[in-house]
């Protein structure tokens, strides 16, 4: 006897089950990028724009020093001494490359902090994250989180209540949340043809399922 019940999955199984409810459950929270966007707090758009222009400031200022270029001092890029509004342009492109780059990290750490905190994720540690593993692999936090993330809380189709995703039950008014195998009770999906776990065929579960205003709630 490996000492597990018969109807109780294997961790690595459980974890690939879990994960599979959660992606389903976020299929319907049908989000819109500007949506999205907007969680990102306006100050923290404002600093970035004010960054980029003090960066484009100082670029334009030290290749058109009149000094330097009086002197044939080399400016950047290199290649166009002499022609001081040419290489300005050219640095104009480059900060702005650059600050596209550092505005992308700083927009996708200020999603994540107020995006978690809406799912009822740890939104410190999950920007922590994203910000930890910026400097070895550019955004690879921010896409973690984008695929392990909790699907959104959504109301109750019977009181309204607010619940979250992973609730099987309304903690306000019993109602079902989800659908359960009737052999094993381990949760199921509306697309479950057959349980997952025991294999029983689910076609009477079909009239159970949660009216689609429960998942009205993730449609943003």
């Amino acid at each position: 006897m490996n000492g597990m019940t018969p109807n109780t999955p294997a961790s690595g199984g459980g974890w690939n089950e879990r994960m599979r409810l959660i992606r389903f459950r976020r299929k319907r929270e049908r989000l819109k990028f500007w949506t999205e966007f907007k969680l990102i707090p306006g100050w923290v758009i404002g600093l970035v724009v004010v960054l980029f222009l003090i960066a484009q400031a100082i670029a334009v200022f030290v290749n058109l020093d009149l000094l330097h270029v009086q002197q044939n001092h080399e400016i950047f890029p290199p290649g166009l001494e002499g022609r001081p509004g040419l290489a300005s342009v050219a640095l104009a492109g480059i900060v702005t490359l650059f600050s596209f780059f550092f505005a992308v990290i700083i927009f996708s750490a200020a999603y994540v902090n107020k995006d978690a905190k809406r799912r009822g994720m740890n939104s410190a540690v999950w920007t922590l994250v994203c910000l930890i593993l910026v400097p070895g692999y550019l955004v690879l936090g921010f896409i973690i989180y984008l695929l392990m993330r909790e699907p959104l809380p959504y109301p109750c189709p019977r009181c309204a209540t607010t619940v979250g995703a992973r609730f099987n039950f309304c903690p306000n008014c019993k109602c079902k949340l989800h659908l359960a195998c009737p052999q094993c009770r381990q949760e199921v999906v509306e697309t479950d043809k057959f349980c997952p776990y025991c294999a029983n065929d689910l076609a009477t579960l079909k009239a159970e399922a949660p009216a689609e205003g429960a998942e009205a709630g993730l449609a943003r």
